[in-house]
């Protein structure tokens, strides 16, 4: 399997498996920040459908802070994977101490990306939750668990990689779930892009305005 050249060609690939959700008014691309913006960029302008972002951060193990051993969204919903606190015995002290850091970021970003934009009504629409792969699932699965009680129609968890198990465990929790590359072995998502750098804030502001006016042009 031939890895993404970028988040872009990732993003325009998963665009043509869900070709499906084209051209729906209740469809709302939903991007996890930041890596998971360009990716949903592309999906939202194939599908001619709205972008906005989710704000998720990933709680990291302290001595591994890549794995996740928890995640927190927007509206205070957090989940823990208990699991993985036992195996790295990381105490509740270290836990607040990252949730704390964490709810930081989560609110600088919610300012930044968000600025004067209106709370996006989530209640009866098809909502495609994208990110730039799928490992443990911790930060989606905190998305999918911050949005259900908002009542959309329907959530479809959308990736360009994902970890088999992962990706089964997904099946029971959301309505679909769609990658286009889903590896035996996954090893890192980065290992499936030939250029992964890290996306900035600016990218972020820039295409959610750039998502803004090509939806107002059509």
């Amino acid at each position: 399997m031939t890895p993404f050249r970028d988040r872009t060609e990732a993003g325009q690939l998963l665009g043509e498996k869900l070709t499906n959700y084209a051209n729906r008014p209740d469809v709302l691309v939903l991007a996890l920040p930041r890596g998971g913006v360009p990716v949903a960029f592309e999906v939202a302008k194939t599908l001619n459908a709205s972008l906005d972002v989710f704000i998720v951060r990933k709680l990291g193990v302290p001595s591994h802070t890549e794995l996740a051993m928890g995640a927190i969204a927007s509206g205070g919903v957090c989940f823990l994977d208990e699991e993985t606190i036992r195996a790295f015995d990381v105490s509740p002290e270290a836990i607040d101490l990252v949730m704390e850091h964490e709810k930081k970021e989560l609110e600088r970003r919610e300012n930044l990306y968000r600025k004067n934009r209106p709370e996006t009504n989530f209640r009866d629409r098809t909502i495609i939750l994208v990110d730039d792969g799928l490992a443990t699932g911790a930060t989606m699965r905190v998305a999918v668990m911050a949005l259900k009680p908002h009542q959309p129609k329907s959530i479809v968890v959308a990736v360009p990689v994902a970890a088999t198990e992962g990706f089964s465990e997904f099946g029971a929790e959301v309505d679909e779930v769609v990658s286009v590359i889903l590896p035996e072995r996954l090893w890192a998502i980065g290992h499936w892009y030939n250029n992964f750098s890290q996306t900035t804030d600016r990218e972020v502001c820039s295409l959610l305005e750039q998502a803004t006016c090509q939806l107002s042009a059509t």
